[in-house]
């Protein structure tokens, strides 16, 4: 028993040499993530170089869930040291980094977000419900007591109102976070909206009808309404500056930086801002968050530095620079208890979902 107790701490010891000298090696800070976080992680990445004289951090946009993949892989120089995340981490993933060894993590709120609905000044102003949305780009609808394939080919098919023009939507992918939250806040809202869905609510116990959600109310359309634009949310801003009747689906910065060719889509009547997202009256808004490996924080350079940076007053604090990538801030005592949490690398908590 002795013996084997030895030749685990003995191996152990191994894999801590192995890392110090695997992260020695690389003398950039890796980071992956969601592409909503991507454009604050850049900025303070740039502020860090500028300030320390090191190299500026890479930094990939691959979407949250990809990001949450490659960066539970395991520890090591091989392995990115932070990834950025437009929604919590899930259980499952929190599973992964353990089952790698990844089991010394810091999760980091970094402000709020609204989930943007837009299209091209050119097109026509739009104010949609959250019902409406699920009409639209939902893969099957309620008709009477049946579920049927979403026959909405214009808006007008919805609602007379809306503009009798094509529904043609860009959106994140399945591996976004964006997408996760869109689903959620808009998709799964809407869909209970329906009678047919709200009658089962009262039907059914709680946990029967949160997999009816499940099942009903999450798969977006694939038969053209909807199109999946990938991970790079420049591209959507792109294309609905070719395409004025389309609208897409993207967090509040990419709006925020491109107000001149776009507008908002109201939901409910209110259009995402920094007040309204703030003061939650925008319904389809969420948090952001960033994930530090702190087993690197030892072994690679500048590590601690950039993520004192990142939670620093100057960039996430209320007139921070951040602000001018159009993120929506903290309130002081919540960021004063994320630079604690920096500070002191704590650990973060079993994620309950």
């Amino acid at each position: 028993m002795k013996f084997t107790t030895i030749t685990s701490t003995l191996a152990l010891a191994a894999a801590g040499l192995v890392l110090a000298g695997q992260a020695d090696a690389r003398d950039q800070i890796k980071i992956v993530g969601s592409s909503t976080v991507f454009p604050y992680t850049q900025a303070v990445a740039e502020e860090f170089a500028k300030k320390t004289g090191k190299k500026s951090p890479v930094v990939e946009s691959t979407g949250t869930g990809g990001g949450m993949k490659i960066f539970c892989q395991g520890i090591g120089e091989q392995h990115p040291d932070i990834t950025g995340a437009s929604r919590a981490m899930k259980k499952s993933e929190y599973e992964l980094c353990k089952k790698n060894g990844v089991t010394n993590v810091t999760e980091i709120q970094v402000g709020f977000d609204g989930l943007s609905i837009a299209n091209s000044k050119k097109g026509k102003a739009m104010n949609l419900t959250p019902s409406q949305i699920f009409l639209a780009l939902a893969a099957e609808v309620p008709v009477g007591d049946k579920l049927v394939k979403n026959p909405n080919k214009k808006w007008s098919d919805i609602d007379k109102s809306l503009p009798s023009i094509a529904i043609v939507a860009y959106g994140p992918p399945p591996t976004s976070g964006t997408r996760d939250a869109f689903v959620e806040l808009a998709m799964h809202v809407g869909c209970v909206a329906q009678p047919a869905i709200a009658a089962q609510k009262k039907a059914l116990d709680k946990a029967a009808f949160k997999n009816v959600v499940k099942t009903t109310c999450t798969r977006m359309r694939q038969d053209g309404p909807f199109i999946e634009a990938g991970e790079n949310d420049n591209l959507i801003v792109q294309r609905l500056a070719a395409d004025p009747n389309a609208v897409g689906i993207f967090g509040y910065s990419f709006l925020y930086e491109n107000l001149d060719k776009l507008q908002a889509v109201k939901i409910n009547g209110v259009a995402p801002s920094f007040d309204t997202i703030g003061d939650k009256s925008y319904p389809i808004s969420r948090p952001l968050f960033f994930y530090v490996k702190n087993d690197h924080r030892k072994v690679i350079g500048g590590m601690n530095d950039f993520v004192s940076e990142y939670t620093s007053s100057n960039a996430m604090g209320k007139g921070g620079y951040l602000t001018e990538r159009g993120l929506v801030v903290l309130s002081d005592k919540t960021l004063k208890e994320m630079q604690d949490r920096a500070k002191n690398s704590k650990k973060m908590d079993v994620p309950s979902s």
